[in-house]
Formats: structure tokens, C-alpha cells, sequence
């Protein structure tokens, strides 16, 4: 590439980062190793291209040490790619500047507001690359005055429209989000849409224009294909359950999404993967299919017609009333609810998510493949609400199957739980200290957690004096990244994590306690603690 060979950093236990260097550096290797997935030489689950990275995830991936020499191999010969013609068309975006962050840019810049406002006009950008949410393109080719760095504390709620800067990049946030970037402006102009025949109107290798716009730009409105309907919209089947309580998020999940990077869209899918597998299994269902994924709070469903279920996961205590009397709810095991019954279940004893199961899974239209809510994406079915009816599928392939043994114990209020990790990939952001009280201190799980990440207190990790005033160019976070943060408190990336990040990443945890991970609730302990290497890649200098 160019001379200039790309580093290979360890992701995890089946993802490597490409250090490429540069933006046409990254996209070149990008373009290389897309080709030699098509001619079959390279069997991977993902590819993530970012402004000087691409993350290799899945497939062989999960052997870093094999696969680090054959990626070097198929980069040898790729030459840096000069930015080739726009594949897309040009797009104006009427823009308001009124942004909460305008008059800290024209601090952090030197210029006026007005100057700043003149500069991000007169740019012609080029779409570069896609991650963080559905629609969401990092503009490059902006004014280099402009270059600012992100938040040191991203915001918990950005809206929709929302124009921001971050280092070389601009950007609109497509839907509310969270997010660090600095924001000068607002836009009307609805970035991605599923139901147009391209949902992205931004869409790699096209340009854009920002127009400024004098009236006030309105707030958007959920769209309807964002605002999605409940499982049973679609007329997919009879009704088999009517629910009674929703509790506080209840969500139907499959194995996920793949295949839709390219638009920003990241795989999402069920947290706990490990108990969704049982339960599709005890009930007899085919890998895959879709079940529900219980979160806070008590649950309850009445029967519309006779059904087998199973529940796996964090254990909750559950009563079946009605027609036929009282009876205990079994845990990781099938049993039938018959019509007229109630299933009433409380909040979990251990853990945090359940996962519900029906024989022939759940029954609801897909969006990109898949019907998994992405929360962080606003894809799939909205969450349970009282009243709504649940469909069956047509999934079951085979007879239920008896208890399949003790389920791994999860965590509870009061116990540490003990996580492994595999540092890096940017783990030489942070000095010896701030290493070692990443695995010697106790961490609390905040309240703020959700799909898309725990977010966890502690003693900080500062940043090595090296790096303290330097920003990360976006780069593809893996499953598992614990994501750093200027404060210095770490975010555990989930299933709906963004595909791209700002922060650097100290440590990822092992895909083998993930399932772990996803069930810790707000107030639970959790500890790290160094992963067994069984395959290492050794970061060239």
C-alpha cells in the first residue's frame, strides 16, 4: 500500500483494526480486501471502513494470529486509491446555524461566528465513509480551520437533523442519538428514510453542499417507518398472545442484521445470545428465529390461543392463572399456556434480560433481514405496549425439547461479576496506571445503561501525556469495546453499539463473556480481568 504497510491491532477475540494511516490509505485496503472477499480469498463477517481504519470482524478474524500474515499478503499489492469519481449524486442541506456548540467552534477556532457559519458554506464535501447510525456519512474536505475536537463528554440525546463538526469531519445526525460531536446548525432534510428504494440520502462517494436557511428549521417527527409498528402489526398470522403488562422494555430480537454496514446499519440482534439459542431450542424453533428479550420490570401475557414458551436467561419468579387454577412457571424448560391463561412473570432475581419463546418465534415484518429492535437505529418493532398482540411465526421445525441443564450463573445485587478482556486496540492510549486500575478496582454499572452500552463509574482512566490533547479519528468498534471517554469512564459496547467511534478503546471483552455482559443491571459490579491469550497479533511499529 503505497509502501507504507498498515498496522495490525487486536479488536477482541475475533475482530483486528487495519491502522492504515490515512483516509485513502484506509479505503484502499477497504477496496482490496472487499475484492478478495468477492473472489473468495478472504471469509469474513464485516468490514468496517473509518477515517484511517478498517475493522476486520468475524470469520477468520476469529484466528487473529492466522489471519494478521494474509492480510498483509492481499494488502501487498494494493496501491494507494486516488479518490475516484462521485458514485453518488450531489446533495444541498438547508441548514440553520443556531447550534448549541456554534460559539464554542468559534472559541476553539479563533473566528467569529459568522466566519465560521461563512466557511462550512463555501466547502463542496465528499461522503467518505458511514457508521455511527443508519444514514449517518462523514463529510470530508471541509475547511482545515474548522477541524475541532469532539466533547470531552458526548451527549446523552442529540436531535435528529442536528449539523455537527468533529476533527476534519462534518456531519447530520439522521435521528436522536447520542453523540460528541460539536453542533453549529439544524436541518429539516431527513437523512435516512427505510422506505425509500435508497433509504441513505448520503451515500458513499457523493457530494454535498450546505445551504444556509433563514426560517426556523422544524424538529422532525418520528417517521413512520422509524416509529415502527408492534410485532403483530403485520397481518403475519393469528394472534397467539395479548399483552397485559409490557414492563419497561420489552423488545422482539433475532440473530440480527448483516451485510448492511454500508448504510450505517450495525447488526444489533439479541444481547444475551447464549439464552436466546436455548430458548428457541426448547421450544423447537430453527436458529434464528425471532423471540422476545425482557428487560426491566415484570411482564405478563394472556393467551389468545394455546401456546408453548420457554424462558431462558435472568431467572424471574412467573405464575400461569386461570381457567385451570394456579401453577409455577418453570425456568429453561417448554410448558404450554393454554387459552384464556395468563403468563405473569416479575422482575428477574439475577440478571437482567430474559428471553421469552414461542413456538414458531414471533411472528413480525422484517427491516433489512431482520426484525431485531435496533434502539440505537430506531429499526424494527417498537417496543411491547399494553394491548398489543403477538403473532406466532411458522419456525417450528422440530419437537420440543426437554430442559437442557443449569443455565451459567448471572449476576446479582452485592457480587462482583468478573469479565475478561483482550487489550487494544487502543490500549497505548492509556499509560501503565491507567491500565493497571482498568482490572484492580471494582466498577459500578450506572443507570444509563442500555442496548447500546454500559456505561460504568469508577476511578478514571486518564489518557497517557502523549495523547492527553490529541482526538482519535472515527474508527469501527467492535462487540464488546470498552470505549474511553475524555472523563475517563468506560463504556461496555452492546448489541446496538454505533459501528463507529471517536474514543479509543483500551480493551475489548471476550466474545465468550459477552452474554455476561449483557445481563449486568444498574448497581451491579463488575471487575476485569487480562484474557488467556490463545492467538495474539503483534502490533508492528
Amino acid at each position: 500500500m503505497n509502501a507504507v504497510e498498515p498496522r495490525i491491532l487486536p479488536a477482541g477475540s475475533s475482530a483486528l483494526l487495519l491502522d492504515c494511516g490515512s483516509l485513502d490509505r484506509a479505503l484502499s485496503a477497504f477496496a482490496a480486501l472487499s475484492a478478495a472477499i468477492e473472489r473468495g480469498e478472504l471469509s469474513v463477517d464485516e468490514l468496517v471502513p473509518a477515517a484511517e481504519t478498517v475493522l476486520v470482524s468475524g470469520g477468520e478474524a476469529r484466528d487473529a494470529g492466522a489471519l494478521a500474515p494474509k492480510l498483509r499478503k492481499l494488502l501487498a499489492g494494493a496501491a494507494t486509491a486516488a479518490r475516484g469519481a462521485t458514485s453518488g449524486p450531489e446533495v444541498l442541506i438547508p441548514v440553520r446555524y443556531d447550534g448549541e456548540d456554534l460559539d464554542d467552534v468559534a472559541n476553539l477556532t479563533g473566528l467569529s461566528r459568522e466566519a465560521v457559519v461563512e466557511r462550512h458554506l463555501a466547502a463542496l464535501y465528499t461522503v467518505a465513509f458511514t457508521g455511527f447510525a443508519p444514514g449517518f456519512a462523514y463529510l470530508s474536505g471541509g475547511d482545515p480551520a474548522l477541524a475541532v475536537p469532539r466533547r470531552s463528554t458526548p451527549r446523552p440525546r442529540i436531535l435528529p437533523g442536528s449539523v455537527g463538526l468533529a476533527g476534519p469531519f462534518s456531519g447530520v445526525y439522521p435521528r436522536e442519538s447520542p453523540g460528541g460531536w460539536q453542533i453549529i446548525g439544524s436541518t429539516s432534510l431527513v437523512l435516512w428514510d427505510i422506505d425509500r428504494e435508497q433509504p441513505a440520502a448520503l451515500v458513499a462517494g457523493g457530494t454535498v453542499r450546505f445551504a444556509a436557511e433563514r426560517e426556523s428549521v422544524p424538529a422532525h417527527a418520528p417517521l413512520a417507518s422509524q416509529a415502527a409498528p408492534a410485532a403483530s402489526a403485520a397481518p403475519l398470522g393469528a394472534a397467539t398472545l395479548r399483552v397485559v403488562d409490557a414492563g419497561l422494555q420489552t423488545l422482539v430480537q433475532d440473530a440480527g442484521r448483516s451485510g448492511v454496514a454500508g448504510m450505517g446499519v450495525g447488526t444489533s440482534g439479541v444481547a444475551a445470545r447464549g439464552a436466546y439459542r436455548r430458548a428457541n431450542a426448547l421450544v423447537g424453533n430453527r436458529r434464528g428465529a425471532a423471540a422476545l428479550e425482557l428487560g426491566h420490570g415484570g411482564f405478563a401475557v394472556t393467551a389468545i390461543a394455546t401456546a408453548v414458551l420457554a424462558l431462558t436467561g435472568a431467572p424471574r419468579a412467573g405464575r400461569v392463572s386461570g381457567p385451570y387454577g394456579e401453577r409455577s412457571v418453570p425456568h429453561g424448560a417448554a410448558f404450554r399456556l393454554s387459552v384464556g391463561e395468563q403468563l405473569s412473570l416479575d422482575a428477574p432475581t439475577r440478571g437482567l434480560r430474559t428471553v421469552l419463546a414461542l413456538r414458531g418465534g414471533i411472528a413480525a415484518q422484517p427491516v433489512l433481514g431482520s426484525v431485531s429492535r435496533d434502539t440505537l437505529a430506531g429499526l424494527g418493532p417498537r417496543p411491547l405496549a399494553v394491548g398489543d398482540k403477538i403473532c406466532a411465526g411458522d419456525c417450528g421445525v422440530r419437537s420440543v425439547s426437554p430442559p437442557l441443564g443449569a443455565e451459567p450463573a448471572l449476576p446479582a445485587p452485592g457480587e462482583d461479576t468478573v469479565l475478561r478482556v483482550i487489550f487494544g486496540p487502543r490500549d497505548d492510549w492509556f499509560d501503565d496506571d491507567a491500565l493497571a486500575r482498568l482490572t484492580a478496582q471494582t466498577w459500578t454499572v450506572t443507570p444509563q445503561s442500555n442496548r447500546v452500552g454500559v456505561r460504568l463509574a469508577g476511578d478514571p482512566l486518564p489518557r497517557a501525556a502523549s495523547v492527553a490533547e490529541r482526538e482519535l479519528p472515527s474508527e469501527g468498534v467492535a462487540l464488546g469495546s470498552l470505549q474511553v471517554p475524555p472523563d475517563g469512564q468506560p463504556v461496555l459496547f452492546l448489541a446496538d453499539r454505533p459501528l463507529t467511534g471517536g474514543y479509543p478503546v483500551i480493551a475489548v471483552v471476550h466474545d465468550d463473556d459477552l452474554d455476561l455482559a449483557a445481563q449486568l443491571a444498574p448497581g451491579s459490579r463488575v471487575r476485569f480481568t487480562p484474557a488467556a491469550a490463545t492467538s495474539s497479533v503483534r502490533p508492528q511499529p
